[in-house]
């Protein structure tokens, strides 16, 4: 069975960093893609990054882009999201998602119908 995991979340201040992990298990990192997505209160989901498992292609949305880098470890089956000068308003839970789909072009990364498997989410909180 197919699972993701995130963690790394919590309470940071502005400006601060923070390094979110996604791990797979049921499958590995060549098989499946790997989404960020995240969910302020009161707003709709929206797409963060995507590393396509294909070649580790990367996509970044413009929710935080520039400000966030998203890598993997094969060997861990993980993927990270860096996420770096957060901002107030980059509160939400934060979710990483399995696509069989190898490859993720940015028409489709931030998608929430293209992916098959979702964790629970990790809570990222910004506040002074």
């Amino acid at each position: 069975q197919v699972q993701v995991v995130e963690s790394g979340g919590g309470l940071a201040q502005p400006g601060d960093s923070l390094r979110l992990s996604c791990v797979l298990s049921g499958a590995t990192l060549d098989s499946h893609s790997i989404g960020w997505f995240r969910q302020a209160p009161g707003k709709e989901r929206e797409g963060v990054s995507c590393i396509s498992s294909s070649d580790g292609r990367t996509v970044y949305e413009d929710s935080m882009k520039g400000r966030v880098i998203i890598s993997r470890d094969n060997a861990k089956n993980t993927v990270y999201l860096q996420m770096n000068n957060l901002k107030p308003e980059d509160t939400a839970v934060y979710r990483c998602a399995a696509s069989s789909d190898t490859y993720l072009p940015p028409v489709i990364c931030g998608r929430p119908s293209y992916y098959d498997y979702w964790g629970p989410g990790t809570q990222v909180t910004v506040s002074a």
